[in-house]
């Protein structure tokens, strides 16, 4: 029992390294920068589960609004008020979601890492797009409409991360049942 706290510690520790070094890992377009972000949360969900995987996020998010520059854009309290941040929002979601899609079953195949991935990805997309018009109308008082919105919040992004959950599906169908039978 003992020995499998600290491997969850350990998992969980690891994913929030490699989220915050996917922030820095960055492809720029307007006005969201495109980061390797999504492919570490996406594969927290996959192989820690969704509560752990969701955990670890959180930590992330956690550190990241306590001032530790691990953000795309930097770090602190004020990031709140980025119209990005809502994706960091997303994130947690989107990774319980993913996990909680993928344990259903133990072993799950490609089509359901598939599946758990796009639905993980909808919701981050859902909660930035929400946050990104909510800020820019009440908070920085220059509305945006809906088309351009979904133009630069999600039209412009979505290509990338549709390959990073390919990728991720891919990985995750050689990475769970390592996971689970303890060699990780």
């Amino acid at each position: 029992m003992r020995r499998e706290k600290t491997k969850d510690m350990i998992l969980c520790a690891m994913f929030v390294a490699l989220i915050a070094a996917g922030a820095f890992i960055k492809i720029p377009i307007p006005v969201i920068p495109f980061t390797l972000q999504y492919l570490f949360t996406m594969m927290a969900g996959l192989l820690l589960g969704p509560k752990r995987g969701c955990l670890a996020v959180l930590i992330y998010i956690l550190l990241g609004l306590m001032g530790l520059p691990i953000f795309a854009q930097g770090g602190g309290i004020g990031y709140l008020l980025q119209p990005s941040f809502g994706y960091l929002i997303g994130f947690a979601a989107g990774t319980y979601v993913t996990g909680f899609l993928a344990e259903a079953k133990k072993y799950p195949g490609i089509r359901r890492l598939l599946a758990a991935n796009f639905a993980g990805l909808g919701i981050v997309y859902s909660f930035g797009m929400a946050w990104y018009w909510l800020i820019s109308r009440f908070y920085l008082e220059t509305p945006i409409g809906l088309w351009p919105l979904f133009l630069y919040c999600f039209l412009l992004a979505v290509p990338g991360d549709i390959l990073l959950c390919i990728a991720g599906a891919y990985l995750g169908k050689r990475l769970i049942p390592l996971v689970k039978s303890g060699m990780i």
